[in-house]
């Protein structure tokens, strides 16, 4: 400690005109003091105002240059220390060294850097100021080809720095990415994929720029698919593994990169782990296993890489997808039910995959998970479900498989995302299918339950899909049977809300389902459809300009349905309809006009 104080003091006096063997020993006594006890020392230069001292010390003529960099390096590994370095004005005489050729200077001045620009916003934007990042990226491109020992310390040195400099700043990693850094870093990775710890380096660098949108167009460039799937194939290790998974599902999310992934062999690799890991209750195997699922079904989520990958059903990794879904293991049987879903984005695949009988592998599935089953594989068959059933001629086909039976078993979930899924499977089911959906709406459980989701604020939705499912089946089935149910269980309030829906495809919906119900059961439904102020709101869409063509050909048509019934009959005449219905006689939209001549005919025959 009395030789640390001795060469503080000594430092201090002499910086300015000691000769080298003095300074010399006074820095060495610094190291070795580090060394020991680095925090304790660290104060202690600061409270000694040596640092200061160390700006004026840092030149390329000096032959100390190296050793006062490496005792700046090594002061900046704690957080306290890295503010006073910038306070003490060490980064632009740090940031001109760069410039010099001497590798130790170069090695240690990278280390210093990065470690002053280690989680502090001040250490990066001092950089940022000074320019360092450009000439460390001037570095990496002039020494990427050079495999000598010193040459990779260096590489992994600067790669260390940039990854400090930019970590978790956009605005520093767009900074690099418009340097060129990426095609670079991919370049070294390729070259140097023996050297382990440079190999990591370039992965915690590529993790932190695969965040951002724009790095990813620069990766689709380079060929980083095929490197990763090289470095991935020899890895042991589960840590390594797991460090290039983390690049590759920022990665992935492109659809580019997707594909080349695909190309360069990676799926052939997530195979071969969830085979390995899938039996194993090992914590490393376990998360290996969900990992490698979980990207081979983002890899699925790319057109070009799901159909090469579909090979028209033929495939052997489409096969082997299949197999995940009768499996033991929660995550295959999520992950398998979410392959399927994004197999089934076609109508070509979907066709084929119903006609193979995966709809029945589906069922199976939920049925296993009906009683406090897993909620997460629950939505995944239950989308892939509703996805199936989006062709036409799959509908039918799905229907005497049993699959509504199968669906509605979900109505007593309180899950809204399980819910949802079910709602759009059933609304799909029955699209243009007159048989199911007056079964289903006759069906007093499902359509209360339905009545009950409509009010569901909570989760927009749910409520959205519970109103489309309600119209639907008065639309699909056109069955008085139907509309009588929905009108005792309460629902034809929330078709009136529909109605005034800021999506028109809904808005349409709902108008069309309320003039089959004025035109099949307009006394049954009269009370509740006053009590809604239908009149009153169809009297609104009328007279806004913004209301879309069929919205206003719509609601005419329902104003005619309407006045067969005295009270509401009343109310149209009550509201001056016959003024705003002229107006519409000269819309631009010719079906409107019409509609509004009929619509006014209609209404002076009834005053």
């Amino acid at each position: 400690a009395d030789n640390l104080s001795e060469a503080l003091k000594k430092l201090k006096i002499t910086s300015t005109d000691s000769t080298a063997d003095t300074l010399e020993g006074c820095l060495d006594c610094l190291l070795q003091a580090l060394a020991q006890n680095n925090m304790e020392t660290s104060e202690k230069i600061q409270k000694s105002g040596v640092l200061q001292v160390f700006a004026s010390l840092l030149t390329p003529q000096s032959s100390c240059t190296a050793k006062v960099a490496n005792i700046i390096a090594e002061v900046a590994r704690n957080e306290f220390m890295r503010n006073p370095c910038v306070d003490a004005g060490l980064i632009p005489p740090l940031v001109q060294l760069l410039n010099c050729k001497d590798q130790e200077v170069l090695l240690q001045t990278g280390r210093a850097l990065g470690n002053i620009c280690y989680d502090s916003h001040e250490g990066r934007n001092a950089v940022d100021h000074a320019g360092g990042a450009h000439i460390v990226v001037d570095h990496l491109r002039s020494l990427c080809s050079k495999t000598d020992p010193a040459s990779e310390k260096l590489l992994t040195v600067f790669c260390g720095m940039l990854m400090n400099y930019s970590n978790e700043n956009d605005t520093l990693q767009s900074q690099l990415i418009n340097m060129g850094v990426i095609p670079t870093l991919v370049k070294l990775l390729g070259i140097h994929c023996q050297n382990a710890a440079l190999t990591e380096m370039c992965l915690v660098a590529f993790g932190n720029l695969a965040e951002l949108e724009s790095s990813k167009e620069q990766f689709a460039y380079t060929n980083i698919a095929e490197e990763l799937v090289k470095l991935f194939k020899k890895q042991i290790e589960h840590d390594k593994k797991e460090m290039i998974f983390e690049v590759l599902a920022p990665l992935a999310e492109n659809d580019v990169i997707k594909l080349q992934l695909v190309e360069a062999g990676l799926v052939e690799c997530l195979l071969e782990i969830v085979q390995k890991t899938v039996d194993s209750d090992k914590e490393d195997d376990i998360a290996e296993l969900k990992t490698a699922s979980d990207l081979m079904v983002l890899l699925l989520l790319g057109d070009e890489s799901m159909q090469k990958l579909f090979e028209g059903g033929k495939g052997s990794v489409f096969q082997r997808v299949l197999s995940w879904i009768p499996s033991n293991s929660h995550q295959l049987q999520l992950a398998g039910a979410l392959a399927i879903a994004n197999f089934a984005r076609n109508d070509g695949n979907c066709i084929h995959m119903v006609d193979n009988g995966i709809v029945q592998k589906l069922m199976d599935l939920l049925d296993r998970h009906v009683e406090d089953g897993n909620v997460t594989v629950q939505h995944a068959a239950l989308s892939a479900l509703r996805n199936l059933a989006i062709p036409v001629v799959n509908k039918a086909k799905m229907l005497s498989a049993g699959v509504a039976e199968a669906v509605l078993k979900f109505l007593r979930s309180e899950m809204p995302p399980v819910q949802f899924k079910l709602l759009g499977t059933l609304r799909m089911l029955i699209d243009a299918q007159a048989e199911a959906a007056e079964q289903l709406g006759k069906n007093v459980k499902l359509v209360e339950r339905l009545v009950e989701w409509c009010e569901a604020k909570d989760h927009a939705g749910v409520m959205g899909e519970s109103n489309r499912l309600l119209s639907a089946l008065i639309r699909h089935s056109k069955s008085k049977d139907v509309i009588r149910t929905i009108v005792q269980s309460g629902g034809i309030k929330h078709l009136v809300t529909m109605a005034t829906s800021e999506h028109v495809i809904m808005q349409n919906e709902a108008l069309v389902a309320l003039a089959l119900i004025a035109a099949l059961e307009l006394v049954t439904a009269e009370k509740d459809l006053e009590n809604a102020q239908l009149v009153q709101i169809l009297h609104r869409l009328l007279s806004d300009d913004r209301s879309a063509p069929e919205i206003k050909y719509n609601s005419m048509v329902l104003i005619c349905a309407l006045v067969g019934s005295e009270p509401l009959q009343k109310e149209v005449q009550n509201m001056a309809f016959l003024e705003v219905i002229s107006k519409l006689r000269s819309h631009e939209n010719k079906t409107v006009a019409q509609q509004a001549s009929l619509t006014e005919q209609r209404l002076a025959v009834e005053s």
